[in-house]
């Protein structure tokens, strides 16, 4: 049994939580207790509430600021957990890195880092971690969300169970939900609207391949949902599926977005709202894309009014494992909102990363994933992460198809 540490008090955070407060109350064998800080308190609190009234689990809850490496360092030698989930923002991983190290604790996020002037997220700045993790004896994990996370763990689950190699390799994000407001993101809109408007890039032929942000576009039947438009764009598992899974000729990523949602974001580019860099206003700098943040809808506020379901997958083509030539599966897990929301007070975007992030943080806890160093999720047996999946409320299906995608 063992004390976690989530740092983090949005959506994605009361999603972990709440999971990992049915595990305590349930037999207590991985968690034995589980704490929350965030920068604001009221946040935090809330979360507990919610988790003491659904489950009778008492969460500790804390202030701090987790850009502040020693006042993180202190609290957590204070508590001391035997793990720290991340849950913040991008920008913070490495001060929350710093500190794991200086307090001696484990670490585990979702997402990788991205330097808070630039949009660009890359895992290097993390992998360069890895000595120092291994010298304290300390493990780090990255990436164990749904994308990244699931969708890694799908592809190495297809390579451990069906597929000898890997030649192609489509990720399908859907999120089919209708939340009722004109324009308003799913997760932290800064994050969001970052990742949408930087440019599109894949894997193919060895190296990356850039096109335009929003550039190339497909239809797509989603089980579920029904066809949809989806858009080709860089997310952070393709940089490390290409490391991992170094015989792919090509891997995508793709999401969906409606028309309603393009027009708005084109307008936002078009009049700057979605910069990143500083401007003055009446002799104040701000970001504008931080302020949109601060106008649009708080996605932890969206879960009482979506209905629709999500459908996120990998797409995988490759020799058979059984010598039967070049097959191609499908891996997918479909997710309802509503549902989503009737357990956790969530909406789906948020309860599908929640959930794998307590799983990572069970299989670390319970020695099922170990190392010292820092490992992305790929270097982890999928299989005890593909039960807990079904076990823990987001069940997949796996089906071959006739042929990789057409496009």
């Amino acid at each position: 049994m063992s004390k976690v540490l989530v740092i983090g008090a949005g959506g994605v955070g009361s999603v972990a939580v709440h999971k990992m407060a049915q595990l305590v109350a349930g037999n207590g064998q991985i968690f034995s207790a589980v704490a929350l800080a965030s920068r604001t308190l009221a946040k935090c609190d809330a979360i507990a509430a919610s988790v003491l009234e659904r489950t009778g689990v008492k969460v500790d809850t804390y202030q701090i600021d987790a850009e502040e490496i020693a006042a993180l360092t202190l609290l957590l030698m204070d508590i001391r957990p035997a793990l720290v989930v991340n849950l913040a923002l991008p920008y913070q991983d490495l001060a929350i890195m710093e500190a794991c190290l200086a307090a001696g604790v484990n670490y585990m996020d979702t997402a990788n880092y991205e330097p808070r002037h630039e949009a660009k997220f890359e895992y290097h700045w993390q992998w360069a971690y890895h000595e120092r993790f291994a010298e304290k004896g300390l493990m780090a994990l990255l990436g164990s969300g749904f994308d990244p996370g699931v969708t890694s763990v799908f592809a190495m689950w297809l390579k451990k169970h069906k597929l000898q190699t890997i030649r192609l390799l489509d990720i399908l994000d859907c999120n089919g939900g209708d939340h009722g407001q004109a324009f308003a993101t799913n997760f932290n809109p800064e994050i969001n609207i970052r990742e949408v408007t930087a440019p599109a890039r894949h894997w193919e032929g060895g190296r990356f391949v850039e096109t335009p942000a929003m550039g190339v576009k497909q239809q797509f039947d989603f089980e579920g949902v029904g066809s949809k438009t989806m858009y080709m764009m860089y997310h952070e598992e393709l940089e490390s599926l290409a490391k991992f899974v170094p015989e792919m000729e090509r891997a995508r990523f793709w999401m969906t977005f409606g028309d309603a949602y393009i027009q708005h974001l084109t307008v936002l580019q078009n009049v700057g709202m979605t910069r990143i860099d500083p401007v003055m206003y009446n002799g104040v700098e701000i970001v504008p894309l931080q302020f949109l943040k601060a106008v649009l809808p708080e996605p932890a506020s969206l879960g009482p009014t979506t209905k629709g379901k999500t459908n996120i997958g990998d797409i995988a083509t490759g020799q058979a494992l059984d010598g039967s030539g070049e097959k191609t599966f499908y891996v997918k897990n479909i997710c309802d909102h509503e549902e989503a929301y009737a357990e956790t007070g969530n909406q789906a975007v948020s309860y599908t990363t929640g959930v794998p992030a307590m799983i990572g943080a069970a299989l670390m806890l319970s020695g099922k994933w170990a190392g010292k160093g820092v490992f992305n999720i790929e270097q982890m047996d999928p299989d005890p992460f593909m039960d807990m999946l079904n076990a823990h409320g987001l069940p997949w299906s796996c089906e071959e198809l006739p042929g990789p995608l057409p496009f």
